[in-house]
């Protein structure tokens, strides 16, 4: 079996597709363990996913009649040991080495166990029958195939138009496999995570009715009321309050504004009653009606919390937004980076969108990043409490999105012109994004597949790195049709 084979080195090609820079792998910018900083914070550590390799296809015409499928097999059983050790919370099964015939697969595919997904490896020509019989299964599917293994690419095209749960890496970069295998652990994850709502949900009306949340996706809703979380917030020991304020924000700040110590320590609190209730309850997401949905004076305005939730690789997710939360999820399980959730404006003179809003994230490539420089200031609508103002990186090409009725993805690309200085207009962390046609966007907001009210139609989620193609692989994988926004 592929998870008991030794590695071996790898080339140093294939070191430099694969290897992890930062908790990223650095061709992809696909996530090795995504959760690993909030299970060394407390969270506790999911079960590895648990993936059944088969490969396809034992020789013939093609790749050339004395094919050795048994020595390719070897290859890839070391650069699967390889994979496993790299993403640190995937376990390889199987590794039957089969024919293209459909019937033999048939017998594979029956024998799946508690497998969560499968990856084909495809060898040598057939006709893709035999992928057929995995894809039946209803589990996850990446088919791995290597130019000219045959032409069964070809069948693949049609499962992707119907909908089925498959992804193809049709390539000659092995890194390709970490790629797929990464976007693979998504719908289980998802299938794992719980997510703690406080006050009335806002989004979607699909988003916002947990019975279809748990059905489409496999997220389990669990709502707690306000008065619960000031109990817990009441609780925490005040000495571990001021700890955790001084060591994450007090002492890293660039500058500290108008909010008194008082009011971070406040802020630190609410981060550490929002942890004891997500460890408490399983979760790994949290998401609060903020806004007017919770006394401010004994709690503080959750900023400060969220950001660090999301610089653990967790989801800490403003105005009960849970079609942002959802979203945050995915991307964060995918690719291993918190998303910061905007309120978009649009200024058509740049070419560009303007992102605001009251915190970001301050490791925006994810928790082993280092922080972004930060000032914290106060929650800009109403000037109380403490939010955050960080400082993102020009430059950086971003990725836009939004899940949306549960079944489209909303999503568009663009990259970080600057950092505008603050006017005294709008949240306190802004970027202005280039786009590519933004009267475009502006007209086609919404995609035509989103209504509702002004928070429903104006949150979107940004995320570092050009994503777009891997979100396609990743939207096909849970059964969500993409609708690109600009």
């Amino acid at each position: 079996m592929c998870h008991s084979c030794s590695g071996g080195e790898l080339s140093r090609r294939e070191f430099l597709g694969t290897a992890a820079a930062g908790g990223i792998l650095l061709m992809g910018g696909l996530s090795a363990q995504p959760l690993r900083a909030a299970e060394e914070a407390g969270w506790p550590k999911l079960p590895p996913v648990k993936v059944h390799v088969v490969y396809l296809g034992k020789g013939g015409a093609w790749p050339k009649p004395e094919f050795n499928a048994s020595a390719e097999v070897a290859g890839f059983q070391k650069y699967l040991a390889g994979v496993e050790e790299r993403l640190g919370d995937v376990k390889f099964v199987g590794g039957q080495l089969i024919t293209n015939s459909p019937a033999e697969a048939a017998k594979v595919a029956a024998k799946l166990g508690d497998a969560d997904a499968v990856l084909l490896v495809h060898l040598s020509f057939g006709d893709a029958s035999a992928f057929a019989e995995f894809i039946k299964t209803g589990k996850p599917v990446a088919i791995y195939s290597q130019p000219f293994s045959g032409h069964d690419w070809m069948y693949v095209a049609e499962w992707l138009r119907q909908g089925q749960r498959v992804i193809l890496a049709a390539s000659s970069d092995r890194g390709d496999i970490d790629r797929a295998v990464a976007l693979l652990r998504v719908p289980v994850y998802m299938r794992r995570t719980k997510i703690l709502l406080v006050g009335p949900a806002n989004g979607t009306e699909a988003a916002c009715n947990f019975q279809r949340v748990k059905e489409k996706l496999g997220v389990e809703v669990i709502s707690i009321d306000v008065p619960t979380v000031v109990k817990v917030h009441a609780a925490i020991d005040p000495k571990e309050v001021e700890a955790e304020a001084e060591s994450y924000w007090l002492s890293q700040a660039k500058k500290i504004v108008e909010p008194t110590r008082q009011e971070i320590v406040k802020s630190a609190g609410m981060y550490l009653a929002m942890k004891k209730l997500m460890i408490d309850h399983g979760a790994r997401a949290i998401t609060i009606k903020c806004l007017g949905g919770i006394p401010i004076d004994k709690l503080g305005y959750p900023c400060l919390g969220f950001s660090k939730l999301l610089d653990l690789g967790l989801v800490g997710a403003c105005e009960a937004d849970m079609d942002s939360t959802l979203t945050m999820l995915m991307f964060g399980y995918a690719f291993g980076v918190p998303g910061f959730i905007t309120d978009p404006l649009f200024d058509t003179a740049r070419n560009a969108v303007i992102h605001a809003h009251c915190l970001a994230p301050t490791k925006m490539n994810g928790p082993t990043d280092h922080r972004a420089p930060f000032v914290i200031r106060t929650h800009r609508d109403d000037n109380r409490g403490a939010s955050l103002a960080v400082e993102l990186k020009v430059g950086q090409p971003i990725t836009c999105a939004k899940l949306v009725n549960l079944d489209s993805l909303l999503i568009s690309t663009g990259k970080i012109t600057e950092i505008p200085d603050f006017d005294d207009r709008g949240c306190r962390t802004q970027i202005i994004t280039e786009v590519a046609d933004a009267r475009s966007m502006l007209r086609n907001w919404g995609g035509g597949v989103l209504s509702g009210d002004m928070m429903t139609l104006l949150h979107r989620v940004v995320f570092y790195g050009d994503r777009l193609n891997a979100a396609r692989d990743l939207a096909q994988l849970m059964g969500i049709k993409v609708v690109m926004e600009g």
